[in-house]
C-alpha cells in the first residue's frame, strides 16, 4: 500500500519530477511485483498444489525482480552521489535520457541474468518428495528434491550471487565514500545536514536489502533452507513495509506533495 501511495504521488506532483523520485517510483514498482510474485499462490484458493510451469515462472519473476531491485539500488547510490559530490553538473549528468536508460538496464538486466540459473535448476531430475517445505517455489527446496549431483550448479549459482552482491556493493561503497569526504568538508552544519538527508533513506534501503542478499549468500543452497525463509520474510514483509516509511518520512518535498494530493481527492470528495 505504500509503495502504491509513492508511485501514484510521484506521478502526480510536479515538485517531484526529479531523478531520486523517478528512481524511486521504479523501486517501489518492483517491490510490489515482487511481493505479489510471492503472494499470488498463497492469496487464491487452491494453489498450496501448483503446476511446474507455475513454480518455473513464480521462481523466474521473484529472483529476477529482485536483481533488477539491487541493480537500481546501485544506480541510486551514484545518483545520490552525483547529486552530493557534483551537484552543478547534475541535471546535466542526470537528465531524463541517463535516467530512463538506468532504469531500462537494471529491468533488462536483472530477466536476462536470471535465464541460467533458472535453466539449470529445472533441467535437473526431481524424483523425491514433490512437496516444497516453503511458502513459494524457493530454489533451495528445488535442489534438495532433486536426485541429480547439484554441487556445481550450486557452485555456478554462488558464483552469480556473489556477482549481482559486488555489481550492488562496490559502486555504493564507492559513492558513499566520496559523500561522507565531501559532507565532512562542507563547512556549515546546514549544508552538511541537507547532504545527509538526500542519502540518509537510501543508505539505510541499501542496510535493510543487502541484509537480505547476504543471507541468500550461501554456497550450498541445500542447507540454507532455514535461512531462505528468513530472508523470505523480510524481502515479502519487512522491506516493502519499511521502505515508505524509510524514503518520506522525512523528505519535505515528499510530505509536501502528499498533502497537496490529499488535499485534492478532500477536494474532490467535497465536490
Amino acid at each position: 500500500m505504500g509503495n502504491l501511495v509513492i508511485i501514484m504521488i510521484v506521478c502526480a506532483d510536479k515538485h517531484l519530477q526529479s531523478p531520486m523520485y523517478f528512481f524511486l517510483g521504479h523501486l517501489s514498482f518492483l517491490e510490489i511485483l515482487t511481493t505479489s510474485s510471492m503472494l499470488w499462490g498463497l492469496a487464491l484458493p487452491g494453489m498450496q498444489t501448483i503446476s511446474l510451469a507455475i513454480c518455473v515462472a513464480q521462481l523466474y519473476l521473484y529472483i529476477s525482480l529482485g536483481t533488477s531491485e539491487f541493480a537500481l539500488l546501485g544506480a541510486m547510490a551514484v545518483d545520490r552521489y552525483v547529486a552530493v559530490c557534483n551537484l552543478l553538473r547534475y541535471n546535466i549528468i542526470m537528465n531524463s535520457h541517463t535516467c530512463t536508460w538506468v532504469v531500462i538496464v537494471s529491468w533488462v538486466f536483472g530477466f536476462l541474468f536470471q535465464i541460467w540459473p533458472i535453466y539449470a535448476t529445472f533441467h535437473l531430475t526431481f524424483c523425491k518428495s514433490n512437496v516444497l517445505d516453503h511458502f513459494y517455489c524457493d530454489r533451495g527446496q528445488l535442489l534438495k528434491l532433486s536426485c541429480d549431483d547439484t554441487l556445481f550448479t550450486e557452485f555456478i549459482l554462488f558464483l552469480m550471487a556473489v556477482f549481482v552482491l559486488l555489481g550492488f556493493l562496490i559502486p555504493t561503497i564507492v559513492s558513499y565514500t566520496s559523500i561522507i569526504s565531501t559532507i565532512l568538508k562542507t563547512p556549515s552544519a546546514s549544508g552538511r545536514r541537507k547532504a545527509f538527508s538526500t542519502c540518509a533513506s537510501h543508505f539505510t534501503s541499501v542496510v535493510i536489502g543487502g541484509s537480505c542478499l547476504f543471507l541468500y549468500m550461501k554456497p550450498k543452497q541445500t542447507q540454507a533452507a532455514e535461512y531462505n525463509r528468513v530472508a523470505s520474510l523480510m524481502v515479502l514483509v519487512v522491506t516493502p513495509f519499511l521502505n515508505p516509511f524509510i524514503f518520506t518520512l522525512w523528505n519535505e518535498k515528499f510530505i509536501a506533495g502528499f498533502g497537496d494530493g490529499m488535499r485534492r481527492c478532500c477536494q474532490l470528495l467535497k465536490d
